[in-house]
C-alpha cells in the first residue's frame, strides 16, 4: 500500500447534497447509512419493552456502480438485515456481493457480523476483510473467527495507519488510527475519496477529539474540512445521560461538546457533518425530540438509517 495523501483526500471535497432514500439516485459510486446505532442497537437486551425508533448498529456501504462492486464498512450483528436493505439499493452480481468489509476495531457492533459468513450460514468464499494488525492477528488465533479464516471464509488484507488500498484507479480508502479502548485490537476510522469527486469520513468511535491531537497529531477539524460527508462518534448527547454511572469511565466525545467545538466553522463545514452510533439512551435516536432539532439548527446533521448520498 502507497501512502494517501490529504492533499488528495482535499481534492476531492466538494459539498453533496444528501439523497434520501426514497430518492434512489442512481450515481456512479454511492454511500448508504445501513445502521446508526451504537454497538448493540434498540431495542437493547432487557429492553423489549422500548417503544421509541428502532436502531441497527453503525454501517455504511460503499456502491460502486462502475465495477459492479459492494463494500460495507463493519460488519455488525445486524448484518443479515442490512444486507437485505444493500441488496434491494443494488443488487449483488452474484452471490452475497460482499466485495470487502473494512473493520474499525474487535468491539461487538463492528465485527460479529463475521460469523454470518461462515459454514454455519452463507459458507461464503474468500470475503476480503481489511484489518489492521492486532485485528488480523485476533482473527487468526481466536474461534470462530480463526476457522473463518481456515475455511477460506473470509481473507484477511492487512491495513496499515495512513495507508490506502485502491478499490479502483480513482477510488482509494485510507485507514486512521485513533484513540479508543483497545482490549483487542487497534481502532481506526477510515476516509475514502473519489479523485475529482467527492470524500467521506467514517469514524464511530473515539475516546475523544483531544486525545487524538495528543497521541496522533491529528487535527480532526481538518479532516471535517476535506471531507465532503463526516460520519462521527455520537454515542452520548451529555454528561447526564446514564443516571447512577459514573459517564467518565465511558470516554467518548458527547455531540453537544462536539458541536460547541464546531460552531465556529462555515454553514457549509458544519453541514458535513452527520451524528452516528448513537446510543439507544441519546435523545437524538428521535427525529421529532427537542435535541434532534437542536442539532439541525445549529447546522448539522443526524444519520439515519437509509440516507444516501452520491460521491460522483
Amino acid at each position: 500500500m502507497r501512502e494517501f495523501t490529504g492533499a488528495m483526500v482535499a481534492a476531492a471535497a466538494l459539498m453533496a447534497s444528501p439523497a434520501m432514500a426514497e430518492q434512489a439516485p442512481m450515481c456512479q459510486r454511492e454511500l448508504a447509512v445501513l445502521g446508526a446505532g451504537q454497538d448493540a442497537g434498540a431495542p437493547q437486551i432487557g429492553n423489549g419493552d422500548d417503544g421509541k425508533p428502532r436502531l441497527l448498529p453503525s454501517s455504511l456501504a460503499l456502491i460502486d456502480r462502475a465495477s459492479g462492486k459492494r463494500y460495507l464498512f463493519d460488519a455488525t450483528p445486524a448484518i443479515t438485515e442490512q444486507l437485505a436493505m444493500l441488496d434491494a439499493i443494488e443488487p449483488p452480481k452474484a452471490g452475497l456481493g460482499i466485495d470487502g468489509i473494512f473493520l474499525t476495531h474487535a468491539h461487538i457492533g463492528h465485527y460479529l457480523g463475521l460469523a454470518w459468513l461462515g459454514r454455519e450460514a452463507a459458507g461464503a468464499q474468500d470475503v476480503p476483510v481489511y484489518a489492521m494488525p492486532r485485528m488480523e492477528q485476533f482473527l487468526k488465533t481466536n474461534g470462530p473467527w480463526s476457522q473463518l479464516v481456515q475455511l477460506g471464509n473470509i481473507r484477511i488484507e492487512p491495513l496499515d495507519h495512513g495507508g490506502d488500498v485502491l478499490l479502483a484507479d480513482d477510488l482509494a480508502v485510507v485507514s486512521i488510527r485513533v484513540p479508543h479502548r483497545d482490549e483487542y485490537s487497534e481502532t481506526v476510522g477510515f476516509y475514502a475519496s473519489v479523485m475529482g469527486g467527492r470524500g467521506f469520513l467514517y469514524l464511530p468511535d473515539i475516546d475523544s477529539w483531544e486525545r487524538w491531537k495528543e497521541t496522533e497529531g491529528i487535527d480532526w477539524k481538518l479532516l471535517v474540512m476535506a471531507n465532503d460527508h463526516v460520519f462521527i462518534d455520537a454515542t452520548f448527547w451529555d454528561d447526564n445521560e446514564l443516571p447512577g454511572r459514573d459517564m467518565s469511565e465511558i470516554p467518548h466525545p458527547r455531540v453537544k461538546a462536539t458541536m460547541d467545538q464546531l460552531q465556529q466553522l462555515p454553514a457549509d463545514q458544519r453541514a458535513k457533518v452527520h451524528f452516528i452510533h448513537y446510543n439507544h439512551t441519546n435523545p437524538i435516536r428521535d427525529p421529532a425530540s427537542a435535541e434532534s432539532r437542536e442539532v439541525t439548527e445549529r447546522g448539522f446533521g443526524v444519520a439515519r438509517e437509509g440516507d444516501r448520498f452520491c460521491l460522483d
